[in-house]
């Protein structure tokens, strides 16, 4: 699948812009902004921020503004100037929709075409993918793109519906990151163990991979089910032991020197400590709006999307600079501070209080600023190396 995305990418990027050299500063500016002026919106602060008053409005920010963002910016590839101004206006007026008022109408129909595109663009590639599990991306990403659409009413709600169609966007961005992750990993670790240890690596470990998109694809269909929250559960406790067992056969104790790869597995740890938070949640009875439900959707959008995204926007920008990727120091402060962000948001449901979401913030914004800073580094570096 990604030596087709990468020949793909060589054919057509003569004399066009790499979709991630615009998409990727942006999303980590507005990853950086976007959480504190939430939080300031809900406390009253920031009266004028209505939509992001709300933890729909919140959320569905952060699930397709800031993570659609990174999709487009990493599956896209090249684009014509004309179609990459068409989608960062689209993507810049959508964001407007914090401002609430007159606002809304506009921003809501740029980002429902905006998704709509990427969507248009981007799943057809995928079928001409010849095993069943490269083919699964093309309908993964148009339910992601379809429910980025479905959500905009949420954006404005803070009922059991809003909640529960956000929850569903989390759940294919889990099953999404837990996929791509894995390719990620995989290849990274077998090329450095063949170079420095002279081994083979686990590999891509085909039927644990097809397990777990059988899981987690089936787990967001469950949650609509009368009695589906506990189904959920065994699926979600049964696919965090299927991402605990395919990291442990990465072998992370004996990629000490790479902290891109560490960083990358860093991120998949969170997926599966996610999972078995949202297990916990589910086979407690716990309704929707439920305090538990909401911390381990949290382990998934800050400890796991915000270390996988952010490891992934670094090594494109470093390797496309041509430096080795032990060039770039950010990997490693980059895990901590969003493990401490994750670590501080769960803290709320166990009574951490304002202190502890605050907290949470500051770590999360000053993760985006350091990679915004680092991002803009390595394309000047690659501008320059031409």
């Amino acid at each position: 699948m990604f030596t087709f995305l990468t020949a793909y990418r060589a054919r057509a990027g003569r004399g066009r812009t790499q979709a991630w050299q615009v998409f990727f500063p942006l999303a980590a500016l507005h990853a950086a902004l976007f959480v504190p002026l939430s939080l300031a919106a809900m406390y009253a602060v920031l009266p004028w921020a209505t939509p992001l008053a709300t933890p729909a409005g919140h959320a569905r920010e952060l699930l397709f503004g800031f993570a659609l963002a990174v999709m487009a910016g990493y599956l896209l590839g090249p684009l014509s100037r004309q179609r990459l101004i068409l989608l960062v206006a689209l993507w810049g007026v959508g964001r407007l929709g914090l401002l609430g008022g007159a606002w809304l109408v506009a921003a809501s129909l740029a980002d429902a075409l905006f998704a709509v595109l990427i969507a248009w663009w981007v799943v057809p590639r995928f079928f001409a993918a010849k095993k069943w599990r490269n083919r699964v991306l093309g309908p993964l990403i148009g339910m992601i793109c379809l429910v980025a659409v479905m959500s905009l009413g949420a954006r404005y709600s803070s009922g059991w519906s809003a909640f529960s169609l956000l929850e569903q966007g989390v759940l294919w961005w889990v099953l999404l990151m837990t996929f791509m992750g894995g390719r990620l990993i995989a290849p990274a670790v077998n090329g450095y163990f063949k170079r420095y240890l002279n081994k083979s690596g686990a590999g891509v470990q085909p039927r644990l991979e097809a397990a777990l998109i059988i899981l987690l694809g089936m787990l967001p269909f469950t949650l609509w089910l009368p009695w589906g929250r506990y189904l959920a559960a065994l699926l979600a406790l049964a696919a965090g032991a299927l991402v605990a067992y395919r990291l442990w056969g990465f072998a992370p104790w004996q990629c000490r020197t790479r902290a891109d790869l560490l960083a990358l597995m860093a991120g998949y740890a969170w997926l599966a400590a996610g999972l078995w938070l949202f297990a916990g949640a589910q086979w407690q009875g716990a309704g929707p709006r439920s305090m538990g439900t909401s911390t381990a959707l949290h382990a998934f959008t800050i400890g796991a999307l915000g270390t996988l995204s952010s490891t992934v926007m670094l090594r494109q920008a470093v390797s496309r600079a041509k430096a080795p990727p032990d060039s770039e120091r950010a990997f490693i402060p980059l895990v901590l501070l969003f493990a401490a962000a994750a670590v501080l948001r769960l803290a709320v449901a166990w009574g951490g209080g304002q202190a502890a979401l605050w907290g949470a913030a500051l770590c999360w914004s000053m993760a985006w600023l350091l990679v915004a800073w680092r991002l803009v580094h390595w394309i000047a570096a690659a501008r320059v190396g031409r």
